[in-house]
């Protein structure tokens, strides 16, 4: 929990839907629904050097087998993986919540969600009938920096998939009937944000912490903004970002460049390239601790914080995850194991352009949870972490990520992420080396600069809430 990216991280969306379609077992990149940290499993064992030393070389050097080029503008990067069954391919739409506004708020994933169930030469039967024939799975993705239409086929029926995946990206009936249906699919979704107090939560937090930024603006609209929105909104908009210049084209699979690069050609060669220029993301900033707290009679209370992070392009994101991993073993062990304060302590780190960390917790007594879990940042601050705990965590992490990379899905969401807001998709073969590169020193200065002015909504009982303890003021 207390990830500002509700619901699905897009590359958790990839897996979970496009690999899940091809009948694939999943090992998850993500923490679920905590953002793209990725945090030890709190009580677990380091994982052995030698396990370390067999996994390692595949992610390393898996930068040479990237190939990258452009069809009239359109940055494709394709990834041979030799011998794998399974191809996946996505369509990823730079901007993000930049491209919205709260009027239209939602348009883009509406447009997606549409563009999935039928198009011009694929009516809404024949997809379907295709795509079951082929076991190919045509899904999408949001989050608030990009999104993306998404193909997972076999290697045997890729072109044909391909096919039934350009047409959709670029002729989509946008039929009155499913988008109605889709429409209606979606504001009922956005009408349960506030049924539970773990969505609605998320709920408050992008309030309090996104004010002034572009990410107020929530990908996936509110009920007011998608219950404006008509088809032929949609129709707009979508001729308004199928544009070259607003795309990325990620494959992963056994398929070679030439064979890629003639159905790129052929498919997607005629958009026009557009002038869009993908500007930065402001960085966010908090200036002092706060705590908003809403009413509502429920037996536990829920809390999140959370303070400003750096983005992917920063060296800091390195020693910080591990921070944050390590704070994650500790709330564990202080709030759960030692003080029965809670069930599900958490700690997480973000994987945004404007990014967040922080902690989560539900509670009785929320004022002893969060006082100890503070406790544990202010420990991070002043005491080095032991070569011992450095060195288990780090390897934990690492284990998790090659293990998190073994699918197409996984390692497309990767190479995506990286190029659109991480500072190019060559970055993603060094985090390995940036990772074990981390020391305690690293550690702590991290904790100190980021772990500090955290914003905090709580859902529960305002009266046992000490807003000193979150503020310290």
């Amino acid at each position: 929990m207390g990830s500002l990216q509700r619901k699905f991280t897009l590359t958790q969306f990839i897996q979970r839907n496009v690999l899940a379609g091809l009948g694939i077992t999943l090992a998850l990149f993500s923490s679920a629904t905590i953002g793209l940290s990725q945090t030890p499993v709190p009580g677990s064992r380091p994982v052995p050097p030698s396990a370390r030393a067999n996994t390692a070389p595949v992610v390393e050097d898996s930068a040479r087998l990237v190939t990258e080029f452009e069809v009239n503008g359109l940055k494709v990067l394709l990834k041979r993986r030799e011998g794998n069954q399974t191809v996946v391919a996505g369509l990823y739409i730079r901007g993000g919540s930049r491209n919205i506004t709260p009027d239209n708020a939602g348009v883009e994933a509406l447009m997606l969600d549409v563009a999935t169930e039928a198009s011009a030469n694929f009516p809404r039967e024949r997809f379907r009938r295709e795509l079951s024939r082929t076991g190919t799975v045509i899904t999408y993705g949001i989050n608030y920096d990009y999104s993306a239409l998404m193909l997972g086929s076999t290697r045997q029926h890729f072109e044909r998939g391909w096919e039934i995946f350009a047409d959709a990206a670029l002729r989509p009936s946008f039929t009155t009937e499913d988008f109605e249906r889709v429409k209606q699919r979606q504001l009922i979704a956005l009408s349960d944000d506030e049924d539970t107090p773990d969505s609605y939560l998320q709920v408050l937090l992008a309030r309090a912490a996104y004010a002034g930024h572009p990410y107020l603006n929530d990908p996936r609209g509110t009920v007011k903004s998608v219950g404006a929105i008509t088809v032929d909104d949609l129709k707009r908009y979508h001729q308004q970002i199928m544009q070259t210049s607003r795309l990325l084209l990620v494959i992963v699979g056994d398929v070679e460049v030439a064979q890629v690069r003639r159905m790129v050609e052929t498919s997607f060669g005629k958009l026009p390239r557009g002038a869009y220029k993908d500007t930065p993301v402001p960085p966010l900033s908090f200036t002092a601790s706060t705590v908003a707290v809403t009413p509502r009679e429920i037996p536990t209370n829920y809390v999140t914080g959370v303070f400003a992070a750096p983005p992917l392009t920063s060296p800091d994101i390195y020693p910080l995850r591990i921070a944050s991993s390590i704070l994650q073993n500790r709330v564990f062990v202080e709030v759960r194991a030692k003080r029965n304060l809670s069930y599900a302590p958490d700690a997480f780190l973000g994987s945004q352009a404007a990014n967040t960390g922080g902690i989560y917790v539900t509670a009785v007594d929320a004022n002893q949870a969060v006082r100890v879990m503070l406790d544990e940042i202010t420990r991070l601050q002043t005491q080095e972490v032991t070569a011992e705990e450095l060195l288990g965590t780090t390897q934990h992490f690492l284990t998790r990520y090659y293990l998190g990379q073994e699918t197409n899905g996984a390692q497309a969401g990767e190479l995506a992420q990286a190029e659109l807001i991480g500072g190019g998709w060559r970055n993603s073969s060094q985090f390995i080396d940036r990772l074990r590169g981390v020391t305690a020193a690293d550690v702590k200065r991290v904790s100190q600069t980021y772990m500090k002015n955290l914003r905090f909504v709580v859902i529960g009982d305002p009266k046992s809430i000490d807003s000193m303890v979150f503020t310290g003021k």
